[in-house]
């Protein structure tokens, strides 16, 4: 009996938390695995801090935009569109930087996935090689068939039992190395390495942590759960979990690189060189479990990717989403073909994966101020207007998304 009140108490709690997971699957992707680990191969645990705060930063902005659109029964940009007077304006911009920063994003993972199946058919095969470019074509025709018939969420199932071999085996690698504690611990206070790249990567981590992407998108899914004003302490509730679970897949791939890559002293130029990070597992078998993970969680984080366009189009307008429509569909097609960028840039795609969540950063600033002013409207909000807590939480956030803006600037431009 006691068990059954427990596992009833579990399926309760799990049925509580639904956007966030969906946002998760989307957040932990190969942008997050590769930012984290060119982090704690380059720098070990010194900028854990920037993941901690960002994770912060996260949940006080999925608490804010789940808080406007449980209120108001409206989604972010549409509510951006009529609260504001030139509120189009400034939802057209969120619409196309968010699309250009998820096009530059499609292109790093779907190298990084070209690059780890390459190698995986090398290994397999005894050194055989297929370009990358018919790896990709292979994976588009794939993803293309799914969306165009809307059957993603079976294949998507498919990929999250995928991302969590992903996230097991880093696990198990994280208790294997065994890292210093006191590295971790001293990782949580702020300071910044003179060294080049540092503000990059610190941007770059914030870019794939606090992502713009997430609070938009998250609007719409907390809007289509159905919950209502009576469901924020739920809301919040979601927002933790999610924002926690960031920090702990976050944590572990970091400290994982820190502790295989940076005593080794490499930097994670090359995506080939992440199969280093499961050296202590051993063997072909390691390499193997790697390469299905973070192709599993590349493949998986494609689909939002690619429907964000017409996800962010139906938000705007207020109209339920829909693939199928002749404007998705074209959306869908356009997106896919820039899944061959990768074939034919220069930069290796590492390098490609951490700038466009570097210039994921830069869009921050952009959803975070209309949110603080959005949430403290009394006209909108009534009596559910932000506590002092939660202002207090979307200044730091602003200043912090202005920061780190400032050093993506700097570091890339």
């Amino acid at each position: 009996m006691g068990n059954k009140s427990l596992i009833k108490k579990i399926l309760l709690g799990l049925s509580a938390v639904g956007p966030g997971l969906f946002l998760i699957g989307y957040n932990i992707g190969t942008g997050s695995v590769t930012t984290m680990a060119k982090t704690g191969a380059e720098f070990g645990m010194s900028l854990f801090w920037a993941v901690v705060l960002s994770c912060i930063f996260t949940y006080v902005l999925m608490v804010a935009y789940g808080k406007v659109t449980l209120v108001t029964g409206r989604t972010a940009l549409f509510n951006f569109k009529q609260e504001f007077k030139w509120g189009w304006i400034l939802s057209l911009y969120i619409i196309l930087v968010l699309i250009i920063g998820e096009l530059l994003a499609l292109m790093g993972v779907m190298g990084i996935v070209a690059d780890l199946v390459q190698e995986g058919v090398r290994l397999a095969f005894n050194g055989a090689i297929i370009q990358r470019g018919w790896i990709i074509l292979f994976f588009v025709a794939i993803l293309t068939f799914f969306l165009w018939f809307g059957r993603y969420k079976a294949f998507e199932k498919v990929l999250t039992v995928l991302v969590i071999l992903m996230g097991l085996s880093f696990m198990v690698v994280f208790i294997m190395v065994r890292p210093d504690m006191m590295d971790i611990l001293s990782g949580m206070v702020p300071s910044i390495p003179d060294t080049p790249g540092a503000l990059g990567l610190i941007a770059a981590i914030t870019g794939t942590t606090c992502s713009a992407a997430v609070f938009v998108m998250r609007s719409t899914v907390v809007a289509e759960k159905g919950w209502g004003i009576n469901d924020l302490k739920k809301e919040k509730t979601d927002a933790f979990v999610s924002a926690f679970m960031m920090l702990f897949l976050s944590g572990i791939i970091m400290a994982v690189a820190a502790g295989t890559l940076h005593i080794s002293g490499m930097k994670l130029d090359d995506t080939v060189e992440m199969i280093s990070l499961f050296e202590p597992l051993g063997g072909k078998f390691a390499a193997f479990v790697l390469i299905i993970g973070i192709t599993g969680a590349g493949l998986s984080t494609i689909f939002p990717i690619v429907l964000i366009a017409p996800w962010l189009l139906a938000d705007y307008r207020g109209t339920p989403r829909n693939i199928h429509s002749k404007s998705s569909r074209v959306l869908i097609i356009g997106a896919m073909v820039f899944a061959f960028g990768t074939v034919f840039l220069e930069e290796r795609p590492p390098a490609l994966m951490v700038f466009s969540q570097a210039f994921q950063a830069c869009i921050l600033p952009a959803v975070a101020v209309p949110m603080f002013i959005l949430i403290n409207k009394q006209k909108l909000m009534g009596n559910n207007k932000a506590s002092a807590k939660l202002n207090l939480g979307l200044v730091a956030v602003i200043l912090f998304s202005l920061l780190t803006t400032w050093f993506a600037i700097t570091e890339f431009i």
